[in-house]
């Protein structure tokens, strides 16, 4: 078989040089071998891609398996819970006696301010939302990344739930995926007064102390019936670090909040300017006067 040839000019001389068509072109099958080296290069990488996704979609599916089922919870109340157990085991490592101050009481058994109070405290658009706030969740993550970890903000009071209920009081991104899940199941299952009547009788509210009324009892000697706007304004306070922030401890954190609280219960219409107003001094009262200060961090709960 014949090979193409094409005359090359040489210089001044005035000759020619036969020069293969290939070569002259700049050797293109050398540049063939890179692209098709690049080319296997790119179909490993989207191998890769797809492997790692599939192993993800199948480690979700099987923790989303061995996620609890909520729909036991619209008749019947948790013996426990995971932050009960943790909270005991925690004692036991310190070599204390685990206590537990709970007694369970239906939402007409809990006075309409306490409620309001730890409604617009926690989650004021609690019965709006399907479990998550997305416009606080992105607020928070944006936060997260800034800072570069997570931090306890945007939590629902369903989110709240799922984590009391049955998970760790650890920030890893695994368990907050867990919680979204199990977020979404108690949304499901259960109608919105039964998400916010197990929320308000598990929470915590002080070493040992679980529930509303055991929180009323223990910070103010009555029930949860009898609990004024003042009084649930400072439970509400309480709740983001409700291990070191009590009535008694000087808190001005808890004050400060519980300020806050009344102010917005105001703007809602649900107390008065006069109910607002002797709200506040009843506050301070009970808080002895003082001043309030620098907030502090919670405690992980």
């Amino acid at each position: 078989m014949s090979t193409r040839t094409m005359k090359v000019k040489q210089g001044n001389t005035g000759k020619t040089k036969q020069v293969p068509a290939k070569a002259a072109k700049g050797g293109k099958g050398g540049g063939k071998g890179k692209a098709s080296t690049a080319s296997s290069g790119g179909g490993w990488g989207r191998r890769l891609a797809m492997g790692l996704f599939l192993g993800l979609v199948v480690f979700v599916s099987y923790e989303y398996a061995r996620l609890p089922d909520a729909t036991a919870l619209l008749k019947e109340n948790p013996k426990t819970t995971a932050l009960i157990e943790q909270r005991a085991e925690e004692a036991r490592e310190q070599g204390h006696k685990a206590r537990r101050r709970q007694s369970w009481v239906g939402l007409s058994a809990i006075s309409k301010p306490a409620i309001d109070a730890v409604l617009l405290s926690e989650d004021a658009s609690f019965y709006l939302h399907e479990g998550v706030d997305t416009k606080e969740l992105e607020n928070a993550l944006q936060e997260a990344i800034r800072q570069g970890k997570l931090g306890r903000g945007a939590s629902t009071l369903t989110q709240q739930l799922a984590k009391n209920l049955w998970l760790s009081t650890d920030r890893s991104l695994l368990r907050k995926a867990k919680e979204l899940l199990l977020t979404r199941r108690l949304e499901e299952a259960l109608p919105k007064n039964r998400i916010l009547a197990l929320y308000l009788n598990v929470v915590e509210w002080g070493p040992g102390v679980y529930g509303i009324d055991a929180g009323a009892r223990e910070h103010f000697g009555l029930p949860a019936s009898q609990l004024s706007a003042a009084q649930g304004a400072l439970l509400a306070a309480m709740l983001p670090a409700p291990r070191k922030r009590s009535v008694s401890s000087g808190s001005p954190a808890l004050k400060k909040r519980a300020h806050w609280i009344i102010d917005q219960m105001q703007a809602v219409r649900r107390l008065s300017a006069a109910q607002a107003q002797a709200s506040h001094a009843e506050i301070d009262q009970l808080l002895g006067g003082r001043k309030t200060g620098a907030d502090e961090d919670d405690d992980g709960a």
